[in-house]
């Protein structure tokens, strides 16, 4: 889960990220930067006992992902107690049995403390060539349009 170059703070703009290491629902390790390679990634780091998160950002990031068809989102539940997340526990959340969008498993909140994440959720905005483009903390509104204007700008 190592960028390519040391960088103590990933809030800056243009870090390059080499690997973001998750779990699918059977434990099989992914690396989502080999795995969506070549895609702009709008990922979502959340947490299901997140109302922002189930209530707000969710259905966000899928309005994004209907509105902009290159970008591929990307969901990652960050677990931050000792049970395990299990594929019955994400879907919860849902009202149908499917996902919206891919939605890896942070057990150990790896992912969420290397990203240096203020809260859940945490949307990191990552270009097609693997550069960090941003990290935005929020589900209100403010944070929705902060998102929305890098999206476009972005995806241009």
């Amino acid at each position: 889960m190592k960028p390519d170059k040391e960088a103590a703070n990933f809030t800056n703009k243009d870090t390059n990220i080499a690997s973001i290491q998750v779990q699918d629902f059977n434990s099989t390790e992914i690396n989502l930067m080999e795995e969506y390679k070549g895609k702009p990634l709008l990922i979502i780091i959340y947490n299901n006992q997140c109302l922002g998160c189930t209530g707000r950002a969710i259905p966000f990031a899928y309005q994004c992902q209907q509105k902009f068809e290159t970008l591929q989102v990307i969901g990652i539940h960050s677990n931050f107690g000792k049970n395990r997340t299990t594929e019955e526990d994400v879907k919860s959340i849902f009202t149908i049995n499917e996902l919206p969008f891919p939605i890896y498993l942070d057990q150990e909140h790896k992912v969420y403390d290397l990203f240096q994440s203020e809260g859940t959720p945490q949307w990191l905005l990552i270009t097609a060539d693997g550069q960090l483009s941003r990290s935005i903390f929020g589900s209100q509104e403010g944070a929705q349009n902060r998102l929305m204007y890098a999206l476009e700008e972005l995806l241009a």
